[in-house]
């Protein structure tokens, strides 16, 4: 649904661009302004999530007691088989990590994500003078950042469950099922039974 969600915003956000007039330097302002401005808001956000998931968690009247942060950071233990690489052999690697980090190594995916967006897009405006995709990822990115996971759970108060339970999966595209780590006992048990037998050898 969020690969439909998104293809559609996308080609829609393409045909509005079409009637911008973007060779007037004024309007040229006004959307690199709109672009920058939801870099600074993802960003802001991203980090923020990950304050939140370290330490400085707050409470909308209040800063929560030290017992709370303690109950907030969750170092409950999330235990899953990674999806193995499409161009290895090599099965999925065990993975045992707690929820706390795993919401900062996600959130830390998702900082790098933009970065390397902001990055692309320099290249692209600066460079080969294109001025289109501005405008598209200025709304895509927004986009983005509501289809946050982290977001969700950490911004939203949403319950990490459904679709939001750890560890993410990846939403199939048009109506496939979604894919990702191996959360059942026999992939975990067989995960560690690979290990074993490697200790042995």
């Amino acid at each position: 649904m969020s690969s439909l969600q998104n293809l559609a915003i996308s080609l829609g956000a393409m045909q509005v661009a079409r009637k911008i007039p973007f060779d007037d330097p004024q309007v040229l302002v006004y959307v690199r302004i709109a672009y920058v401005a939801a870099q600074v808001i993802v960003i802001a956000t991203y980090y923020f999530v990950s304050l939140k998931v370290l330490f400085f968690l707050f409470h909308p009247a209040r800063l929560l007691t030290l017992s709370q942060v303690k109950a907030k950071n969750d170092q409950s233990v999330l235990k899953y088989v990674e999806t193995p690489s499409p161009f290895s052999q090599e099965p999925g690697q065990l993975v045992t990590t707690t929820v706390r980090d795993y919401d900062l190594s996600e959130t830390s995916k998702l900082l790098r994500a933009a970065y390397m967006g902001i990055a692309m897009m320099a290249f692209m405006h600066l460079y080969m003078k294109y001025t289109q995709p501005l405008f598209i990822q200025a709304l895509m990115t927004l986009k983005n950042l509501y289809d946050a996971k982290l977001v969700a759970i950490h911004v939203l108060g949403k319950k990490a469950d459904g679709d939001l339970k750890r560890p993410f999966k990846t939403p199939g595209m048009f109506g496939a099922p979604p894919t990702g780590p191996a959360t059942d006992a026999a992939s975990i048990a067989e995960a560690e039974k690979r290990i074993g037998s490697k200790k042995e050898e």
